[in-house]
């Protein structure tokens, strides 16, 4: 957005210092307070040896103002800029109007493909708040990329294979009613899954016979694969209906299970790299002791395959069937040390696709346990989260009975009450999980930022003109409108420091600046009873603000309502 103004400060100071100006651009940024300007110039990058504070000071004195910018001003080793208001008015609000939901999203990835692998829940198990992370986290990024111009696949890998599975079969056995799976086929598979593990404490050999059920469907037993088919299909389902809910679409639906030509693939390339050791008792393995991680075991005594044997497969699977140039996996942090494993064994295959895969981790929400049953079922909390925030619009009853489907919209602002508290922080973090702060309307919350916008959308619907791309916008000369325009422009450039940290926490953080921005405009720039040119003007803003909202927000995974 800045680009034409850099792009002038960079000429001038290029012919004050003799530093080229393809060097002094670069050097040019948004300052992180607008207190002292709109760029800031970073002396030091430009290398031009001596004091960079009184080079700074130099530049600041020596600098011509011009119609767009207007003055120069040294703080410490940093040169800042003033812009003309309405000149920045004028291209910001116009882009905007412009390229209206699409701005800020650029081209960069044009012509490249990704796949995002995120969610990727294991069959027969109900969705709970542990999910979540991956999910939403996985669904912004893959947002992110198309922004970005990339062809971008979004992918669930099922864990519908394995041990655990044969866990589950031998549990369905002890346990399982199939007119209770009939009623309720995921909680009753739940409840199945808790009581073989309680049974598995107090008896070791129930996981030998887990082995034992898996190894007869990787021989292709029927009765085996056709129980774990009801299972998977009855489990895909279930799936479906949450993410439709949560407004989450994949390309495709993976899983463990359809990656078995894949592993035969990668057994051969690893025996014909030199790679496969065998141990005293048959298993094989890859030594990975030389990249200081400990042996990757990619079959078992038994010649059952593993995690690590399936996941090299499905790599080798992708890049044949995408021909990618970015993988994406959306794993927790407990899974650090293993996709390092995964990599380097992939790395050491010598594939050249190795180095294109990328693990994006997050922290783990804590406080529940699927094996011991204490955990909070997704469903369950945004049915909470719904009832909630229906309570909270019943109290406004004016305003509530303008909204159109109102169990629809409170299910939405008590999906942005989870998702923004989820988002809130770097990913990275362990977060506790509480009822009170996943539905909590107070400060900085989904519903705020879902209001801002909201209050934004009757404006316009209120108001005696109509949004005007030719409005004389040299009328905002206020403070608080050259926060908000200051803060629209700089959009553009919070997508593309989110394309590189894959931080969601970036784009919330900067929608509750906006919001705080337009709520102190709120009150001193009004629009309605004010001289046309005047109402044209501050509409135009406040429509490209509530642009801006709307764009993130779905950006994020949410639907921005305008009623509520």
């Amino acid at each position: 957005m800045f680009e034409n103004f850099k792009s002038e400060i960079a000429k001038q100071i290029s012919a004050l210092s003799g530093v080229a100006a393809e060097t002094v651009e670069p050097a040019i940024g948004l300052p992180s307070d607008t207190v002292h300007g709109d760029l800031a110039l970073t002396v030091p990058r430009l290398r031009m040896g001596g004091n960079p504070v009184k080079a700074a000071q130099s530049l600041a004195e020596q600098f011509q103002p011009t119609e767009a910018v207007i003055g120069a001003v040294a703080t410490g080793p940093y040169v800042n800029f003033r812009i003309n208001r309405a000149t920045l008015a004028r291209s910001v609000l116009g882009a905007v109007h412009a390229t209206g939901s699409k701005y800020g999203w650029t081209n960069d990835g044009a012509g490249k493909r990704v796949i995002v692998e995120f969610s990727s829940p294991n069959i027969a198990k109900t969705f709970h708040v542990g999910h979540l992370r991956s999910t939403i986290i996985g669904n912004f990024i893959y947002n992110l990329h198309k922004a970005h111009g990339w062809d971008a696949v979004a992918m669930n890998y099922l864990g519908d294979w394995g041990k655990q599975y044969g866990l589950l079969a031998v549990g369905f056995e002890r346990h399982g009613s199939e007119e209770e799976l009939a009623a309720d086929a995921i909680s009753h598979l739940f409840d199945v899954y808790v009581k073989i593990n309680a049974d598995a404490e107090q008896d070791p050999a129930v996981h030998d016979e887990a082995r034992a059920y898996f190894k007869r469907m990787e021989d292709g037993d029927e009765a085996a694969l056709a129980l774990w088919q009801r299972f998977r299909t009855m489990s895909i389902q279930k799936y479906k209906a949450i993410y439709a809910r949560l407004g989450i679409h994949f390309d495709v639906y993976s899983g463990e299970s359809q990656v078995g030509e894949g592993v035969t693939r990668a057994m051969s390339m690893l025996q014909e790299a030199g790679l496969l050791q065998e141990d005293d008792l048959g298993g094989k393995y890859v030594d990975l002791s030389a990249h200081r991680l400990d042996k990757a075991v990619v079959q078992k005594t038994d010649g059952a395959t593993l995690y690590i044997t399936r996941d090299l497969g499905a790599a080798i699977q992708r890049h044949e069937l995408y021909n990618f140039d970015k993988a994406i996996y959306v794993v927790a942090t407990q899974q650090d040390y293993y996709l390092k494993q995964l990599f380097k064994t992939l790395e050491l295959l010598g594939l050249p696709y190795a180095d294109r895969l990328q693990h994006i981790n997050y922290g783990m929400v804590e406080g529940m346990s699927t094996r011991k049953g204490t955990v909070v079922f997704l469903e369950d909390l945004l049915n909470e989260s719904q009832s909630k925030m229906h309570e909270v619009m019943r109290a406004n009853q004016d305003k509530y009975q303008d909204v159109t489907d109102p169990e629809h919209i409170a299910d939405v602002i008590g999906m942005s009450a989870i998702i923004i508290q989820d988002m809130s922080a770097k990913r990275i973090k362990d977060y506790d999980f509480n009822w009170d702060r996943m539905l909590s309307t107070e400060g900085d919350t989904g519903p705020y930022l879902q209001y801002a916008h909201a209050r934004l959308c009757s404006l316009e619907r209120k108001v005696h003109v109509k949004v005007n791309p030719g409005a004389d916008v040299s009328l905002l000369t206020e403070d608080v409108a050259h926060r908000v325009i200051t803060l629209i422009s700089r959009y553009p450039d919070v997508l593309a420091t989110a394309i590189n940290t894959l931080e969601p926490c970036s784009i919330v953080q900067y929608l509750f600046k906006l919001s705080h921005a337009i709520s102190s405009a709120w009150d001193s720039l009004k629009v309605l009873d004010q001289p046309e040119d005047v109402a044209e003007a501050r509409l135009l803003m406040y429509w490209s603000a509530r642009a801006v909202l709307s764009n993130a927000l779905t950006l994020l995974g949410l639907e921005p309502v305008e009623r509520m």
